[in-house]
């Protein structure tokens, strides 16, 4: 068995090696300042905390419940919001406490559909059909990137859902929520926004305001423009008790048992960071989103919603059809060093061969990467996609750009080694 603990020990090493030499462009990830790190091999690790502070149902807690109303009021403070629950442990579950909180079996839930760029949380496959709620789709507007106010208008009030989702996995725009606002309240639905992509662009000031504008409960994962752990978060402002009390019932026991408390520990170190660095960096990742959609629109690339500037959040969408599809472009790109995603974009069908490719820059903002380097980058994809030049030539190119930006910003402990491969134990195991 030593030998399996070598393997993935070495299989560590080369993962980090390959991203310190890679150019990140995942929407969906980022990197935890060394202070959150060092808290998810603390001895939180090893300990339960069923319950809310002060209300457990183990012992031993008592510093534990300081560092949960702490990070509850961190969390208040940088959403200007007056309800917080940190126990889901990503941004699924999170999904589902709110639908176990607000919604029942067979109820109908509005939302985005996959293709227009929904998380796959709302698909029949995904947390939707293990709640058993049916969805209701909003019309669409593809060459804006988002909901079709007028059309969307017409659907709800014919059939009434429930609730309404507002989020996306591909989400370019902020949602029209002020403009549907007056609809919910005349059906009497719940608007309800997932912001686990961009939910440190919405607390540095750079996206919409959900909460404020007519949505009574967040749902978001920490770990993307919010760069934290992995771990969940549910925000509320509110004045109806009944709905806190269900999200916080939902929270535990309904979708969790013990909370991570390592991971919450960890956020507690984010939220403290972003209050201090997350205005400018959620502007440098949007202006650096912008900046790369730019320079790959200049580039004969087919990048969504040219005349919109883009995007206005940390995400791009580039329809890859004539270089092969999303999927083959994608591993192309990988394959030289590069890291996306393929994605479906609107009047996609199939999820394995879409059309489109994703692309994010909290990785590269949080590595301090600007405006310059997003020409170089799309530079590259120039070469790769469009110039046929080989992969090792392009490979060797975006390394090079990678080795002046290994190092973390916009947290303390800044100027820290992004993908060091902490060595814990620091020998071999027995034979």
């Amino acid at each position: 068995m030593a030998g399996a603990v070598r393997r993935v020990r070495d299989l560590t090493r080369a993962h980090s090696t390959r991203f310190e030499r890679a150019i990140p462009l995942i929407a969906s990830e980022n990197l935890l300042s060394p202070y959150a790190k060092e808290l998810l091999i603390s001895d939180l690790h090893s300990r339960y905390a069923e319950g809310l502070p002060g209300e457990r149902y183990y012992e031993g807690n008592e510093q534990v419940d300081e560092i949960e109303e702490l990070t509850l009021a961190l969390a208040r403070r940088l959403f200007r919001c007056s309800f917080a629950d940190v126990r889901p442990i990503s941004g699924t579950v999170a999904n589902l406490a709110v639908l176990k909180a607000l919604a029942e079996p067979g109820e109908l839930v509005g939302t985005a559909r996959l293709a227009d760029g929904a998380h796959i949380s709302s698909a029949a496959f995904g947390a939707f059909g293990l709640r058993g709620v049916r969805p209701v789709y909003y019309a669409w507007d593809p060459e804006r990137m988002t909901i079709d106010v007028g059309r969307t208008r017409e659907i709800l009030r014919a059939v009434r859902p429930k609730l309404c989702l507002f989020g996306l996995s591909l989400f370019l725009f902020p949602l029209p929520i002020d403009e549907l606002r007056p609809t919910l309240e005349e059906i009497g639905a719940l608007g309800w926004y997932d912001g686990a992509h961009v939910l440190g662009l919405i607390a540095g000031g750079e996206f919409q305001d959900p909460l404020h504008e007519g949505c009574s409960v967040l749902s978001a994962s920490t770990h993307k423009t919010l760069p934290g752990p992995q771990h969940g978060i549910l925000l509320g402002e509110t004045a109806e008790p009944t709905v806190r009390q269900r999200l916080q019932s939902a929270a535990f026991p309904g979708v969790t048992s013990n909370h991570h408390l390592h991971a919450m520990a960890a956020l507690a170190v984010s939220l403290a960071e972003h209050l201090e660095f997350g205005r400018e960096y959620a502007r440098q990742t949007v202006a650096n989103a912008r900046a790369l959609g730019q320079a790959l629109h200049d580039r004969g690339f087919d990048v969504l919603a040219p005349e919109l500037g883009f995007t206005r959040s940390h995400t791009i969408a580039v329809r890859v059809v004539r270089e092969g599809g999303g999927a083959e472009a994608a591993q192309r790109l990988a394959a030289a060093g590069i890291i996306s995603n393929k994605n479906l974009l609107p009047g996609d069908r199939s999820p394995k061969q879409p059309g489109g490719v994703r692309l994010g820059t909290p990785e590269v903002t949080r590595l301090g990467m600007g405006p310059k380097e997003m020409a170089v980058i799309a530079e590259l994809f120039d070469e790769l996609l469009h110039q046929g030049r080989p992969v090792a030539e392009v490979a060797a190119k975006a390394a090079a750009l990678k080795r002046g930006f290994t190092t973390l910003r916009y947290c303390f402990g800044a100027g820290e080694a992004a993908y060091r491969y902490y060595d814990l134990v620091g020998r071999e195991p027995d034979a």
